[in-house]
């Protein structure tokens, strides 16, 4: 008589409380999942500060390499990117 008492408990239990707990569970671990970590961030905006560096350090060697041989062309788009990526969001 108690087991047929407590079987019903249980699965009441089980479906009102255990189920909706591993389901917010999981959206929670998708939700921080999602978005970038203020760590990556930082780490993203060094590396973006480096490569703009490097590419003002390719243009004065081509620059200086330029004055040097009047023949010598570049072989890289000299275009300007048409993104603005000093823009934050």
């Amino acid at each position: 008589m108690f087991m047929e008492a407590l079987l019903p408990i249980c699965i009441v239990g089980m479906l009102f409380i255990g189920l909706p707990w591993v389901i917010m569970h999981y959206i929670t671990k998708w939700k921080q999942a999602a978005t970038i970590t203020g760590e990556d961030e930082k780490l993203l905006d060094e590396l973006h500060y480096l490569a703009r560096q490097l590419e003002e350090r390719l243009q004065t060697v081509e620059r200086i390499i330029a004055a040097d041989n009047p023949d010598f062309r570049p072989t890289r788009n000299a275009e300007p990117d048409p993104y603005d990526f000093s823009r934050r969001n």
